[in-house]
């Protein structure tokens, strides 16, 4: 395949990513990770930093490389979507990405789009991933250039902040590789002092046994005594609204992405008394249907012993 030819599938491919959402696009070789990102991953299972996450521990083998997860693999293609409300439309107790439409759903449609586009122009197969499958999407992200990782260990996409979903297509086509963006947070500091759990290590890494999202959303059965989940029903955003880089207007998010007014509006006097059924009706389409009604209350009445 000659260089011209492999630069205008790519083009043309990035094309259509932007056309289907995408604020930012960037591509990989599909290889194994580099034993730095990976002792520092085994070193943090080790130590317990995974906390509740227990498929944080499986899939090993798959998750420092992609090419088990499509035969032929040669190309990580990595993606970012927005998703932060635009005019400053937030819940005090429910992180920004959950008010819209589930991620999961939304984003492997359009990474399937993208998938038909490929295989119909290139001929060439691609597996979507969306969060679930074993892929650390933000050492791919940043390997592809789309940011860097924050001390909030979140990706930063220069321009638009961390508001972003990722998603990757795993592809049998060869793309030249983009430069990782080399950055960081400098002196900042400002997602550390925020995090209400006190779970950012300052290495780009957090503590899941002290994290407020995971405790929320990831602990099953009674918190521990010593948590304070400051009013926080699911997920936390305390970093997040605290970085500079998403002090301005962020970029409209997918359609699907517009807070639901039912969640939005959401307070502990409507989880008071809402059943089971109710609440998988209201979470039907979102991602708060990751926990169960028994679980919101749980959230909700937990008080930090003293």
């Amino acid at each position: 395949m000659s260089s011209n030819l492999c630069l205008w599938n790519k083009g043309a491919i990035r094309a259509e990513a932007f056309r289907l959402g995408a604020v930012a696009f960037g591509c990989s070789e599909a290889r194994p990770v580099d034993s730095r990102f990976k002792q520092f991953y085994d070193h943090w299972i080790a130590a317990g930093h995974n906390g509740s996450l227990d498929y944080m521990r499986r899939y090993g083998d798959v998750r420092h490389d992609p090419r088990l997860l499509l035969p032929g693999a040669r190309t990580v293609i990595s993606m970012a979507f927005p998703y932060r409300p635009a005019g400053g439309y937030h819940h005090p107790f429910i992180a920004d990405y959950a008010l819209g439409a589930d991620y999961h759903i939304v984003l492997r449609q359009r990474l399937f789009a993208l998938a038909r586009f490929i295989f119909d122009n290139f001929g060439a197969l691609s597996r979507p991933c969306v969060d679930t499958a074993p892929l650390p999407e933000r050492y791919w992200a940043r390997k592809s250039g789309l940011g860097w990782i924050g001390l909030n260990g979140q990706l930063i996409v220069p321009g638009v902040g961390s508001g972003v979903f990722l998603g990757e297509l795993i592809t049998t086509l060869q793309l030249a590789p983009d430069s990782p963006l080399e950055g960081d947070c400098g002196r900042c500091g400002a997602c550390l002092r925020a995090c209400p759990g006190h779970s950012l290590r300052g290495d780009s890494s957090l503590d899941a046994r002290r994290c407020l999202s995971c405790l929320t959303i990831e602990h099953r059965g009674p918190l521990p005594p010593h948590v304070d989940l400051q009013g926080h029903y699911y997920g936390c955003d305390e970093c997040q609204r605290a970085c500079p880089h998403n002090a301005g207007e962020p970029p409209a998010p997918l359609p699907e992405f517009d807070p639901d007014p039912r969640l939005l509006h959401f307070d502990s006097a409507c989880a008071a008394n809402i059943t089971s059924s109710q609440w998988r009706r209201l979470t039907a389409r979102s991602a708060m249907n990751r926990i169960s009604a028994a679980q919101l209350k749980r959230n909700i009445q937990h008080k930090k012993d003293s």
